[in-house]
């Protein structure tokens, strides 16, 4: 399992050797400055998107990033350890996976209140891919031009290099869990935002 503490340590360390300020890592990785510092500090364990972005940064992949910060082939992530996200509108996200070196792989909990809007997604690189599940309420997915109208039980799997949208648009609560292998991370855009980037 990856100690915070050592991440931090050694991505202050990369920084320090390649001369660059916090503010400057931040601007070349897309991240919060708020968010690098937190985990230089070891106060908060990058997702798999987050920790990407500041290998691309640094110009390194993150295997490289996290070189010998492994200490088991079994990576545990409590539920206490789990990321948990506010986001704009009332929605909010959990984070259920671990961070593993090399796989790009996030499954995510995600709770949209009656009638929020979560707003649309940029594409993934060519290879990326999504599985949605719905666990409680109702939830209308857009993929491209296209619509999809999914209620509890249901799920569906397509292709991430296309733009994509989550609504609620019910009158109840909706929870559903996205499970994405990440070949790129993506970019914002004006419509919705990539909280597990910019925070």
């Amino acid at each position: 399992m990856i100690d915070p503490g050592s991440l931090g340590r050694r991505l202050h360390a990369l920084r320090a050797d390649r001369g660059l300020a916090l503010t400057a890592l931040a601007r070349q990785a897309g991240v919060s400055v708020s968010m690098l510092s937190a985990i230089e500090r070891g106060e908060k364990t990058p997702t798999v998107v987050v920790l990407s972005r500041i290998a691309d940064g640094l110009g390194l992949s993150a295997s490289r990033l996290l070189a010998d910060l492994e200490h088991d082939r079994v990576l545990v992530r409590r539920a206490a350890e789990q990321e948990h996200i506010a986001e704009p509108g009332g929605w909010h996200r959990t984070v259920l996976t671990p961070v593993v070196p090399g796989v790009n792989f996030e499954w995510i909990r995600t709770t949209l209140p009656p009638g929020c809007d979560a707003g649309a997604f940029p594409a993934y690189a060519p290879g990326s891919h999504e599985f949605v599940v719905v666990e409680s309420g109702e939830l209308t997915l857009g993929v491209d031009e296209s619509e999809y109208v999914l209620a509890a039980g249901d799920s569906v799997y397509f292709p991430a290099d296309a733009r994509h949208s989550y609504a609620n648009r019910g009158g109840n609560s909706c929870v559903y869990h996205v499970a994405a292998l990440i070949m790129r991370p993506r970019e914002t855009v004006a419509v919705g935002t990539v909280r597990e980037v910019l925070d």
